[in-house]
């Protein structure tokens, strides 16, 4: 059963949320301070995070920013009146969904389920081997990344955004076709989602130059094959 935990200052979502989330074998916990989730998150045990935006102590935004300097656990964020701002700033914070409130339990459900199924299958449909190109070196089995021998840290996000393009090195793929093998069918396509999150890994990945843009077409690895240094 996956642990999930919920932080939200509003203390009627918890408990319906709870039942509800044991349906699907989804055991959740619920914070109502940033504090108090830090601190449940700090003593691990789970396998993603909730996020509201509207939070005491500080916002969503900046609690997102503080997990992902501790690792890359799956982060679900709730954005109030679905904001395209607010989209776009807890992606570019590293979050790997979100959800406008007032949300369906139904679709909360639906979006933890894929990015958990991301993180259960390495590199779906593309093996579990270790993909070597020059400076670069892509473990799938394991999630990891080395940028010239050194571990770099990626979101569940921006692996799978690397692993999907290094797959078929050259290959442009178009904005649809990430979004379709990232975040599944059932999500809402939003192609501003996936700019955000190259441009994220970009910054990680330099000084490699590894993503080429190909105007109105899309992306492709743009690195020759060979061991990393």
């Amino acid at each position: 059963m996956h642990r999930i935990l919920l932080i939200d200052d509003d203390e009627q979502l918890g408990p319906p949320l709870t039942v509800y989330f044991q349906r699907f074998e989804l055991e959740l916990t619920h914070a109502l301070r940033p504090s108090d989730g830090l601190a449940r998150l700090a003593a691990g045990g789970f396998d993603a995070a909730i996020l509201d935006v509207m939070l005491p102590e500080m916002d969503g935004f900046e609690l997102c920013r503080t997990i992902r300097k501790q690792g890359d656990l799956p982060v679900v964020m709730l954005t109030a009146r679905g904001e395209v701002m607010d989209r776009v700033v807890g992606l570019e914070l590293g979050a790997d969904d979100y959800l406008p409130k007032p949300f369906e339990p139904r679709e909360l459900v639906a979006r933890l389920q894929t990015v958990l199924r991301r993180r259960r299958t390495p590199g779906a449909g593309g093996g579990t081997g270790v993909l070597e190109f020059d400076g670069l070196s892509i473990d799938a089995a394991r999630r990891s990344v080395q940028r010239h021998g050194a571990d770099i840290e990626l979101t569940g996000t921006e692996f799978d955004l690397l692993h999907l393009l290094a797959r078929e090195p050259g290959k442009v793929f178009s904005r649809d076709d990430i979004l379709n093998q990232l975040r599944g069918h059932e999500a809402e396509l939003y192609t501003r989602a996936v700019d955000i999150v190259v441009s994220r890994l970009r910054k990680k990945l330099e000084p490699l130059d590894c993503i080429k843009t190909l105007r109105n077409a899309g992306y492709s690895l743009a690195l020759r094959r060979g061991p990393a240094p």
